[in-house]
């Protein structure tokens, strides 16, 4: 047994030893979440360290949870799958992050703002379906934040296909949203709305986008579990 082990034959004990290391949860959210790749894995845990993050993707490739494959034609890149045991996860991943939204209390978690990790997962989670059928690009800015981390663009494509850049990638803008962390935090995590926050939004842009935004925009897959501790 490891030096952490918990000497408990309970199963709860043994997934502990394997699971509830610093951010191995976290990980584990976003291989779930369908991330394969290092740098993907990276941004979706943008304050953990490359270091940390190869090590807990060893330790979860012993463990029998993900499977490193090579990836064809590309030397020295790799992907990481879930394995039947990693994909089990799915239903504990969700019920930990249910139980968090109903009874961590929501000032607590507006606390832990990031604008990184909250826009890769816009991106993640947006739905082209009301966009027009055309490249759409929306930056949104972030004042209160250093001006070279103000600023993002999500970038959808006609096929679907959206990308998130911290750089000006160079298209013409259909709708600059501007607002404050919190507020977009609180949106995406289903404690508020665009229609509730729009005297701490600015738009500039397309009438037709910022209208639509609430349903476009891409929410925590969590958003339609009702905070019972706290709202904001």
């Amino acid at each position: 047994m490891s030096q952490g082990s918990y000497y408990q034959f309970c199963p709860v004990a043994m997934a502990s030893e394997v699971l509830c290391k610093r951010w191995t949860m976290v990980l584990v959210r976003e291989l779930v979440a369908g991330s394969t790749r290092f740098n993907d894995l990276k941004r979706g845990v943008p304050r953990m360290s490359p270091t940390l993050l190869s090590q807990r993707l060893k330790e979860l490739e012993a463990a029998g949870i993900v499977v490193r494959v090579p990836v064809a034609g590309d030397a020295g890149i790799s992907e990481y799958h879930l394995t039947p045991a990693g994909e089990d996860l799915l239903p504990v991943v969700k019920a930990l992050g249910v139980w968090g939204q109903r009874w961590v209390e929501s000032n607590l978690s507006l606390r832990n703002l990031d604008a990184s990790l909250l826009m890769w997962d816009m991106r993640r989670n947006l739905d082209p379906t009301p966009l027009p059928e055309r490249r759409v690009v929306v930056r949104f800015c972030y004042p209160e934040l250093p001006s070279t981390r103000r600023n993002f663009w999500l970038v959808v494509e006609p096929k679907g296909s959206i990308d998130l850049c911290a750089t000006d990638p160079g298209f013409d803008i259909d709708l600059y949203v501007t607002t404050d962390l919190r507020t977009m935090t609180a949106i995406w995590m289903g404690l508020d709305t665009v229609e509730k926050a729009c005297d701490r939004i600015n738009f500039d842009g397309s009438r037709q986008l910022a209208k639509t935004m609430q349903q476009w925009l891409g929410l925590s897959v969590f958003a339609a579990e009702k905070n019972r501790v706290e709202r904001v």
